[in-house]
């Protein structure tokens, strides 16, 4: 094992040049810094800024990629570390699920090159399904996982955890959370420091994860903790701060500077590093306070090994195992456990800002989709993308979501498990080539009696409009081969397949009910760009002549953001408006319109 470098030569101590970054630009400014030279991602919030801040960094530096799921990701940065250079996998946490298979057993063989992962949980459920602790990965593979809790940490640890992952064999867990990735705040950066390729390192003993091999390497991973332990015991990214000794607290991450702005006075142990944890500073620490606090996000991972240490330790019975944290929750949990006096009630009363519920975009593409599938009456199995929205009043489209890719297969149960209804899946193009291929392949193989609606706008949509294999461009905007859904889905052997453009209402209907009607496996592709992706095509605004009204409202079952009930009424209900600066004239609404009054502006206004 060769020595580690101290915090003390990370950028903090080179020329200042101070640039405001958020976490996720420093995460990639950090890899950068250390000679990185191979990254890949599939694109997930609140992670997708590292690649794509990567991306601005010298083609000549650095080759990063978006790539179809997150085990291809790291598949990807695997084999680079393989080949001697370093390399980093971005993801969000239940990115790290698809992802652990090859986790799992890169554990064992560690690394030639360095080899980072940056995951940034999502505590709180912004944009995502779940709520999860990465640290708990972790700890289950025996991985390091280090923690910053702001900008320049985010930097500083990235570069030092390609350093800690060549110098101990490992790959190395940097965690962010979604405060630490969109936060921006002042931070000193360095240069690069070129690490040129070790080369392939010939040993399969090491490389090949065949039993024989696995066995021997399960100890060697058992030693590397021991090994890590140690020398997280002196590291500085470690931070003893030494207070009132009536109570210490305990922390990591983007808890610390909420429990600093609360407890400004107060002794705390920050860690640099959720796992492994240092023991014996532990130890030292618990025992020079009379009570002992641990504040983390979500799990009670440090919590519980304290305990297990031997000390008595408050934590969950004051913070919560659920959301995201901030100066005033932390604050209601010391007041709980009495360690701060309750704040004065403020007098009268300050109203709740309304709550403006999530909607597809005013012209999106999934609009019709979601028309045509509630109208057939389907039983619907969804996906993960901005068609989820399709849940909610007024489309009322879907039945289940659970997680990226598992439309297909759980339509292929529902069926199977005797539902009476057509059963249908929706799967996004991005979602489908992430993780739908091969739920498509079973429900052939199998014979499903199932209608799959491909619903294909040209981009990863959800995440903020990056490219992928179906867009014809790459990570850094260059022409690639682009996917044609239709040879691929016949290929898999579905007979049934056609295209239709997703602004034809009638045709999106009229397909539909024929998908249904065959027998096996039928794949409707509902094609057309998001209406957020530059390249789409923007008709003029539309207006409503309203002496035409009849105030039926077919419209609004549209959803759209840019119709707004009007001022008039007609037999006591409100005619419609539409708000020009949202319309892109996609003509949905005038499609459905009873009483054809809705037309571009200039002829409404002639």
């Amino acid at each position: 094992m060769r020595a580690v470098p101290q915090a003390s030569e990370s950028s903090q101590d080179q020329a200042k040049d101070v640039r405001p970054l958020t976490g996720n630009e420093a995460i990639a400014r950090g890899a950068w810094e250390a000679g990185m030279r191979v990254a890949a991602a599939y694109p997930g919030t609140p992670s997708t800024e590292i690649l794509e801040s990567l991306a601005t960094y010298p083609v000549e530096d650095v080759h990063a990629q978006w790539s179809t799921n997150e085990k291809v990701a790291l598949d990807v940065a695997i084999g680079a570390s393989f080949a001697g250079s370093r390399a980093l996998a971005s993801m969000k946490h239940v990115g790290l699920n698809v992802a652990a298979d090859a986790f799992m057993s890169q554990a064992y063989i560690g690394v030639n090159g360095g080899l980072v992962l940056a995951v940034c949980d999502d505590p709180g459920i912004h944009s995502s399904q779940n709520e999860q602790d990465t640290r708990i990965y972790g700890q289950l593979a025996t991985v390091p996982v280090l923690e910053p809790s702001d900008a320049q940490e985010a930097l500083d640890l990235t570069r030092l955890a390609f350093e800690i992952s060549e110098a101990f064999d490992t790959m190395v867990i940097v965690r962010g959370t979604t405060r630490l990735s969109h936060t921006r705040s002042p931070v000193v950066v360095g240069t690069r420091k070129e690490a040129p390729a070790r080369g392939f390192l010939e040993s399969p003993a090491k490389n090949v994860m065949i039993p024989a091999h696995a066995r021997n390497r399960h100890v060697v991973v058992i030693e590397r903790e021991a090994k890590l332990a140690k020398y997280l015991e002196t590291s500085p990214i470690n931070r003893w701060e030494t207070g009132d000794s009536s109570f210490g607290v305990i922390t990591a991450g983007t808890c610390y500077p909420y429990v600093r702005e609360v407890l400004p006075s107060a002794s705390v142990l920050k860690l640099g590093a959720s796992w492994p944890l240092p023991e014996g500073l532990l130890r030292r620490y618990c025992e020079s306070v009379e009570r002992v606090f641990v504040v983390e996000e979500l799990e009670p991972v440090i919590e519980k090994e304290v305990r297990a240490l031997g000390f008595k330790v408050s934590g969950k019975e004051y913070f919560p195992r659920v959301g995201e944290f901030s100066p005033e929750i932390v604050r209601a949990g010391f007041e709980k456990a009495g360690v701060l006096s309750p704040r004065a009630q403020k007098i009268g009363w300050t109203p709740e800002p309304l709550a403006r519920p999530p909607v597809l975009c005013a012209g999106c593409p999934h609009t019709s989709s979601y028309m045509a599938v509630r109208a057939a009456n389907a039983r619907v199995a969804g996906d993960i993308g901005c068609y989820t929205l399709a849940c909610l009043d007024p489309l009322r489209g879907l039945d289940t979501t659970v997680s990226m890719g598992s439309s297909i297969g759980n339509a292929i149960g529902i069926w199977r498990g005797g539902e009476t209804k057509p059963v249908m899946a929706t799967i996004g193009d991005s979602t489908f080539l992430h993780a739908g291929i091969p739920g498509l392949i079973d429900a052939v193989y199998n014979q499903a009696n199932i209608t799959v609606m491909l619903l294909d706008n040209h981009i990863t949509a959800m995440t903020g409009g990056q490219d992928h294999p179906g867009t014809g461009k790459t990570l850094r905007g260059e022409e690639a081969p682009r996917v044609d859904y239709e040879a691929l889905v016949r290929a898999i052997g579905v007979k049934w397949v056609r295209t239709v453009d997703s602004y034809d209402l009638a045709a999106v209907y009229q397909n539909l009910r024929e998908a249904i009607a065959y027998r096996g496996v039928s794949v409707l592709i509902s094609n057309r760009p998001c209406v957020l992706d530059p390249v789409k095509i923007k008709g003029p605004a539309l207006s409503i002549a309203t002496e035409q009204c009849n105030a039926c409202q077919a419209c609004m079952n549209l959803g759209c953001p840019a119709l707004t009930w009007g001022e008039e009424t007609f037999e006591g209900r409100h005619k419609v408006k539409i708000d020009a600066s949202l319309c892109i004239g996609c003509t949905l609404c005038a499609q459905v319109c009873t009483v054809d009054c809705i037309h571009p502006v200039a002829q409404v206004t002639q």
